[in-house]
């Protein structure tokens, strides 16, 4: 139940700040205050910020997906698959689907061709942001009308990763895809618990229950997922009851105050994102160890992790996440001195220092991030300066590899070959035909992450995942700095009928469960 009434004054604030939205059902209607501009892209093979990945979290479903509430790959279940085998050498793994799924609108129902043509989109460069994941896959095929057959030419580690609703493992609709075509970045079709039904840009996106939902219709109608960039705003309307859930802050003095808000439920989630600071190696000054290296040790981590608050921020160690399968801490570290920074610049022939340049988004959460950075080297005589664009403009051009710093906060699922392959495998290079997201030019660990995807000895796959680790730390071709937990709140009338440890996603698992108490 949302709270009843406001003040004159408080309304007039609300109003004057642009956040008044549409009327809403008492009861029926869920308002979500995310901390974004606008929307990026509504392709769920294109969608690659957190918020547009979290609203197409409640839209599309995957052959399979990780248990609502759960980040971790040991929780996957059945999703449109309804059961699945795989070879013993893991190559062919062959999904049996359901047959109640619908695509939202006309669009009809949801079979085995719609899969391999969802499936061969991801793997599409020219379709997808994702289709360097998809690599060692050979085929996809329609082996039944609600069976599909992939076959893989090396082993995945945790194939089944691929294929959760989450970036490339996004089921889509064929006829609805082919029938908008550039609409449907901005319309998107998919078979979940709410559909498309309104896009106002700069202000919200409306989502309403599918009915025909095959895991029953949601007791939430409709969803306004609201564009709140500025953080004092989006609290205000939380504040105010004017929305009932709220992405936060990136900090602890957040979940402090917010908590403290009547009838308020606070959820830090896993997993987090890790924010690292990526040193373009090709770049001059960045070309010199012994410059990347100063730069390592003028970065004070556990003051970092202060700034942020330390029950809601990990220290980072190593270039993958703590918590991932395959992570070691038994990498090369740069201990916090300003004197042994400056005697490395001194070193590479820069003893009154060296200026730095960064291209980074407006992104309240990531801007403060950085700009903690750029305070802590300034101590050591490096100066980075810091070019602030909109979000999608600078995703845009950091793959255009147009920055020689690139402060990146990203989680990924949850496996070592997934964080390594996209930041840190030579054939993964912005600026490349292969591109993913390594924009640091990092090529000192191929022989180990390539070795371990087709190792089937699992000690011998985790000692390869530990070794690239320990060469990408001794390079510094990045610098880790920490996780950033996922915070959230909602009204407490709010149940989402799961508990909420985690969410690949990175926002709340709202589905047909959810609904609001009395």
């Amino acid at each position: 139940m949302k709270i009843a009434a406001l003040s004159l004054s408080l309304a007039a604030l609300i109003a004057a700040a642009g956040l008044a939205g549409p009327a809403h059902a008492a009861g029926t209607t869920l308002s979500v205050g995310m901390a974004s501009a606008d929307a990026g892209s509504l392709d769920p093979h294109r969608a690659t910020t957190t918020p547009d990945k979290g609203l197409l979290h409640w839209m599309f479903n995957g052959l399979v997906r990780i248990k609502p509430g759960q980040a971790s790959p040991e929780f996957i279940e059945p999703d449109i698959a309804e059961s699945w085998t795989s070879s013993d050498d893991g190559l062919t793994w062959t999904f049996k689907m359901r047959e109640d799924v619908d695509c939202h609108g006309d669009y009809g129902n949801l079979d085995a061709a719609d899969v391999v043509f969802s499936l061969k989109r991801s793997m599409n460069a020219d379709t997808s942001s994702f289709a360097k994941d998809y690599g060692a896959v050979s085929s996809v095929e329609a082996t039944g009308p609600y069976e599909v057959t992939i076959t893989l030419s090396e082993p995945v580690p945790s194939l089944l990763g691929l294929l959760v609703p989450y970036h490339g493992g996004n089921i889509v609709c064929q006829d609805a895809v082919e029938a908008l075509g550039d609409k449907f970045q901005s319309e998107p079709i998919g078979t979940g618990p709410f559909m498309f039904a309104e896009y106002q840009p700069q202000q919200y996106v409306k989502l309403v229950a599918n009915p025909e939902y095959f895991r029953g219709e949601p007791a939430i109608k409709e969803i306004f997922y609201r564009y709140i960039p500025s953080d004092s705003s989006r609290d205000l309307a939380f504040q105010s009851g004017e929305i009932d859930m709220i992405y936060g802050k990136q900090d602890q003095t957040w979940v402090e105050r917010i908590a403290q808000v009547p009838g308020t439920k606070v959820v830090v989630m896993k997993p987090g994102e890790m924010s690292v600071i990526h040193l373009n190696m090709t770049m001059p000054p960045l070309d010199d160890i012994n410059v990347r290296k100063a730069i390592a040790h003028a970065i004070d981590r556990d003051a970092m992790v202060q700034f942020r608050g330390d029950e809601v921020t990990i220290a980072a160690i190593s270039p993958v996440p703590e918590g991932y399968l395959g992570y070691t801490a038994d990498v090369p570290t740069y201990e916090y001195s300003i004197d042994k920074a400056k005697e490395l610049l001194a070193a590479a022939g820069h003893p009154d220092g060296i200026t730095i340049k960064a291209i980074h988004t407006t992104l309240p959460g990531m801007l403060a991030t950085m700009e903690a950075v750029q305070a802590l080297l300034r101590a050591a005589n490096i100066n980075l300066e810091i070019e602030t664009v909109e979000h999608a403009t600078f995703h845009s051009q950091i793959r255009d590899d147009a920055s020689q710093v690139v402060h990146y906060s990203a989680a990924r699922f949850p496996v070592a070959d997934v964080y390594l392959s996209q930041f840190f495998l030579s054939d993964s290079i912005v600026g490349t035909p292969t591109a993913v997201t390594n924009f640091s030019h990092c090529a000192v660990a191929d022989d180990e992450i390539l070795g371990a995807r087709v190792e089937q000895d699992k000690e011998k796959q985790l000692a390869l995942w530990a070794e690239a680790q320990r060469k990408i730390m001794a390079e510094v071709c990045a610098i880790p700095v920490y996780q950033n937990l996922q915070l959230w709140a909602w009204k407490d009338t709010l149940d989402l009928g799961v508990d909420v440890e985690g969410a690949l996603n990175l926002s709340p698992p709202v589905t047909e469960a959810a609904h609001f108490s009395e």
